[in-house]
C-alpha cells in the first residue's frame, strides 16, 4: 500500500480519518472522515450496559474491547486506509530518484518526473543564485564603502564625563557640566597623543585646534 511513512492516523472511535504529508515540504492532506456504523452501533450496546447493568453490562464490556481492536487493527480500517489514499493520491507524486512521496502542487517537477529536489525548476534555481549572488556582491561592495567619512578614529572615545559621570553621545565637552571630554587628543598631521588643550603638537609641531 502506498503512503506507508507519511501518514499520520486521526481515526477515532467513531469512525476513520488520514492525514497525508508531503516529505519535502511537509504540506499536509486529511482524508474525508469515514463514520464507522458497526462502532456506532457498538457505542450503543455500551451505553445501554451502563444504564441496565448486568448481563447487558457484560455484553456492553465485549463490545467496547471488539471496538477497540477494531481501531486498532482490522480489516475496516485497512479499508478506510486503503480508501482515503485513493482520494489523496492525485495530490502526491512518487519520486523515482529518491523515492519520496512529495506534493504535487508544490515540489514536483512536471517537465522531468522527479520531485524537485532531485531535479530543481530551472527559474526558481535561477531565482535562488541571483538572491544569493546579489547578497554576495553587496557584502563586497559594503566591504569597500567608507561609512565613516571624517570622524576622528585615533582619539579614545570617551562615553561618560570624567567630572560629573553624565553620559555623552560624542562632541568635545559635557552637555552638563560644560568640561572637556578627551583628556589627550591626536594631532592630525602625525598622529602622536597630545595633552588636551595643546596648542601645538610636542612631536611635529603642527598646530591643533582648541
Amino acid at each position: 500500500m502506498a503512503f506507508t511513512d507519511n501518514v499520520r492516523d486521526l481515526s477515532n472511535a467513531g469512525g476513520y480519518q488520514f492525514e497525508f504529508r508531503c516529505e519535502r515540504c511537509g504540506n499536509g492532506y486529511r482524508s474525508a472522515y469515514q463514520a464507522d456504523l458497526v462502532a456506532k452501533g457498538s457505542s450503543l450496546v455500551q451505553a445501554a450496559g451502563r444504564f441496565f447493568g448486568g448481563k447487558v453490562a457484560d455484553l456492553s464490556y465485549a463490545a467496547g474491547s471488539w471496538a477497540a481492536d477494531r481501531q486498532t487493527n482490522s480489516s475496516a480500517k485497512d479499508k478506510a486506509l486503503d480508501a482515503a489514499v485513493g482520494e489523496v493520491r492525485d495530490a502526491f507524486r512518487q519520486c523515482h530518484g529518491c523515492g519520496d512521496w512529495t506534493c504535487h502542487e508544490v515540489c514536483w517537477n512536471d517537465a522531468v518526473g522527479q520531485c524537485v529536489r532531485c531535479s530543481p525548476q530551472q527559474a526558481e534555481e535561477l531565482a535562488q543564485l541571483q538572491a544569493e549572488a546579489r547578497r554576495y556582491q553587496l557584502q563586497e561592495q559594503l566591504r569597500t564603502t567608507d561609512l565613516v567619512g571624517g570622524a576622528d578614529l585615533r582619539t579614545p572615545v570617551v562615553t561618560r564625563c570624567p567630572s560629573c559621570a553624565a553620559k555623552v553621545d560624542g562632541g568635545k565637552f559635557c552637555g552638563e557640566c560644560g568640561e572637556r571630554l578627551a583628556q589627550v587628543a591626536a594631532c592630525r598631521e602625525c598622529g602622536t597623543t597630545n595633552a588636551a588643550g595643546a596648542r601645538f603638537c610636542a612631536e611635529c609641531g603642527s598646530p591643533q585646534a582648541t
